[in-house]
């Protein structure tokens, strides 16, 4: 770690007067600012002047010091070297971090070898070299490899080792990767990909095998690899269990065990266990709806065209990207598209959205780019992760949401709360006064086992309530707010049909799929894809702004088709009220209902990086270089159109009425687990599914296209 001059400064349109050096500004930083303003009369610069366009020596001299005759001046990078170094306050050294990066060793040059062994060379190349190659690049390099005599008695075995590994690899998926990638930085399906490919090297039989969504971040072209790899691991002897709800997966497995009928306290149940043809026989699973074409989602009859505003990255090349330019068409529900490692994160999250939110006060440093045009139609960027809403058992869906707020507001306006002299805060489990003290509010108690993980139990007070006796005799409608907080979304919604402030934030959460939740459900105990509804529920009751962007990376991850539907509703509903959606996605329900895709590739690694196709769904279809398009291209022309008109005139304000999305009624399975289980079919590719009458029929009627849909529509024909 050093310091780092791009987080020093990370703002060099402003002044030194107005806060570039950001360690050095704010309230108590006035002397800081004292010795900055001698230092420019000493060169004689003007403080005011933004720092971008000061000298490179008075940008030196700020940065690592000025010494003149008498006069010296340390330095602000030197100045908080010596503060890290010296202090011996945790508090200190953890705000100083904030200003640190990781750097180069000078020394190794980044390698990490002594400079001996990076002298020794195999047919040219340095094991340095070698671990910075891609995995395709290195099967490639390793099977041309032509060896002596003398040197293959020598290498042969371990060459063989070493083409076997690299097979595996590449075969799970991964074959973009570098083999000094750092474990950190790679995704739970890529890390759950090697840990398979190093289990079918061991060549082990007679092992049950636990896969949770080994498709996580997988390309529809790379999922075909990673089922063969899970057939060879069967056919060794072992059987392999898999949580998954991949169309694909589900369909080439042995045996299905679908879990329902809905979610939380309305699944729980076997409700079908047999092959996955069976599924549709059973009247219960929503999954065998979905399967046997009963149940889909639609695509839309017509598409957005956009607010005519476009933001546009120019010459985008960090990590793997290659100088490329890329238009977001605002106003639309825009997919980034692309096999795994073409470079999707990298221009979405280290460039776009960090970019974005450094206007808005961000410390984060966006990747490599020359520039983007169009930030100013964009005021505010909202990235909507899978990350959980809170770490610890206070965080829940009620504090989240603010729905605890009104509730204890509620409380304190009864006439018992008055009578006491109850205020809201009395009604919080997070301060003190209602809670029960004894494990403030926590409802648990945690015994510390010193060499063995903690124990937590509940309190043996409040008998997990988290209120004191007083507070819980305070009733509305026969309920304490314990009680309250103990209510599944759907329990409330009626409850609280009086109370429209309430009312309305259990609506949103009920339509983004959640009504099996309870409103105090601990934080620690949601799934990612419940966290991430959460956070879109509190989305959708807030004030829209046509300049709000929203930036969801592979948001459809552990998430059933009927729970994909919901989200999709929410999806297009923040964009018709005018905001902008980017969405990094391979699940193709998502990207054939987007306005817009951006397909990125053609391959991963430095095999990718470019844009190979963008434009509306039929557009990328008809790219013959798109692998995205060869995938999509089926599902369009087979297109069973919605039934109505996905939104209303945008100038009445209507939103839309959205039958291709709320067509399918019932409960999500998420929450429920659809598991593959195991020994994935022997039969050979996945079994070509019947087209409908409806998918024969040609569509007819509908709105007006436009001359490019039809052109688009015609060449997808002739495809």
């Amino acid at each position: 770690l050093e310091f780092d001059e791009d987080l020093v400064v990370p703002d060099p349109e402003l002044s030194i007067l107005d806060g570039a050096i950001a360690p050095w500004s704010g309230g108590r930083s006035y002397w800081y600012l004292e010795t900055l303003q001698e230092l420019s009369h000493e060169l004689d610069f003007h403080p005011s002047f933004p720092y971008k366009k000061l000298s490179a020596a008075h940008k030196k001299a700020i940065l690592y010091g000025f010494q003149s005759g008498s006069y010296y001046f340390e330095g602000v990078i030197n100045n908080l070297r010596r503060r890290y170094k010296e202090t011996k306050s945790d508090d200190v050294r953890i705000w100083l971090e904030r200003y640190m990066g990781e750097t180069q060793c000078p020394d190794c040059k980044g390698h990490r070898l002594r400079p001996e062994t990076l002298a020794v060379k195999f047919h040219g190349q340095g094991i340095h070299h070698l671990v910075d190659r891609n995995i395709r690049d290195l099967l490639h390099f390793f099977a041309e490899v032509n060896l002596t005599e003398s040197e293959a008695k020598i290498a042969e075995r371990v060459l063989k080792e070493i083409n076997e590994r690299l097979g595996f690899l590449n075969n799970v998926g991964v074959g973009y990767l570098t083999l000094s990638r750092s474990a950190g930085t790679l995704s739970g399906g890529e890390a759950q990909r090697i840990r398979l490919a190093t289990q079918i090297g061991s060549a082990l039989m007679g092992v049950l095998y636990v896969l949770d969504e080994p498709s996580i971040g997988l390309h529809q072209r790379d999922n075909r690899r990673l089922l063969d790899t899970l057939k060879s691991l069967r056919d060794m002897g072992n059987t392999v269990l898999v949580v998954e709800h991949d169309e694909e997966t589900i369909r080439e497995a042995d045996h299905v065990v679908d879990l329902g009928p809905g979610a939380g306290v309305h699944g729980g149940y076997v409700v079908a266990n047999g092959a996955p043809s069976s599924l549709a026989s059973q009247k219960e699973s929503i999954t065998g709806k979905y399967l046997s074409g009963e149940r889909k989602i639609h695509i839309p009859q017509e598409r957005r065209s956009g607010n005519g505003h476009t933001l546009t990255i120019r010459g985008a090349s960090e990590n793997n990207l290659q100088n490329v330019d890329v238009d977001f068409p605002l106003g639309m529900l825009i997919c980034v598209t692309g096999v795994s490692g073409s470079g999707k994160s990298t221009l979405i999250n280290d460039i776009l959205h960090k970019s974005l939110a450094a206007r808005q006060g961000s410390r984060m440093r966006p990747g490599k780019h020359k520039k983007i045009e169009g930030l100013s139609q964009i005021e505010r960027v909202i990235a909507i992760d899978q990350e959980p809403i809170g770490r610890t058992p206070r965080s829940n869906p009620a504090t989240y949401t603010g729905l605890f707020t009104p509730i204890r507001e509620l409380f304190s306006s009864l006439p018992e709360a008055k009578l006491r002299g109850y205020k809201p805060g009395r009604f919080s489990f997070n301060v003190a006064g209602g809670r029960c003290e004894n494990c403030e509010g926590a409802g648990i108690l945690k015994i510390e086992m010193h060499f063995l993980p903690d124990v937590f139990v509940t309190c043996d007070v409040c008998q997990g309530k988290r209120f004191n006796r007083e507070t819980l005799e305070v009733k509305y409608r026969g309920k304490s707010i314990y009680e309250i907080l103990d209510m599944t979304v759907e329990d409330a919604l009626p409850f609280f049909e009086n109370i429209s402030i309430v009312h309305n934030k259990l609506q949103t959460l009920s339509r983004v799929g959640l009504d099996y939740i309870k409103l105090g459900q601990a934080a620690t105990t949601l799934s990612g894809g419940e966290a991430q509804r959460i956070k879109l529920a509190s989305e959708l009751s807030r004030r829209s702004s046509d300049k709000t962007m929203y930036i969801l990376d592979e948001p459809t991850t552990g998430l059933h088709f009927e729970d994909i539907r919901k989200l999709l509703e929410v999806l297009h509903e923040l964009v018709d009220r005018g905001s902008s959606m980017v969405v990094i996605e391979h699940n193709l329900d998502v990207i054939k209902t987007a306005d817009w895709l951006i397909d990125l590739g053609p391959e991963g690694g430095d095999g990718g990086g470019t844009v190979v196709a963008e434009g509306s769904p039929e557009d990328v279809a008809g790219n013959a270089h798109s692998f995205t398009g060869q995938f999509l291209k089926p599902l369009l022309e087979g297109r069973e159109a919605s039934p109505a008109g996905r939104r209303a005139s945008k100038e009445t304000g209507a939103l839309s009425a959205r039958a291709g999305f709320s067509a399918s009624n019932g409960s999500a399975a998420n929450g429920s687990s659809s598991a593959t289980a195991s020994t994935v079919a022997k039969a050979n590719g996945r079994p070509a599914a019947k087209k409908s009458g409806a998918q024969k029929a040609k569509k007819s009627g509908g709105a007006k296209k436009s001359a490019a849909r039809k052109s688009a529509e015609r060449k997808s024909k002739k495809g």
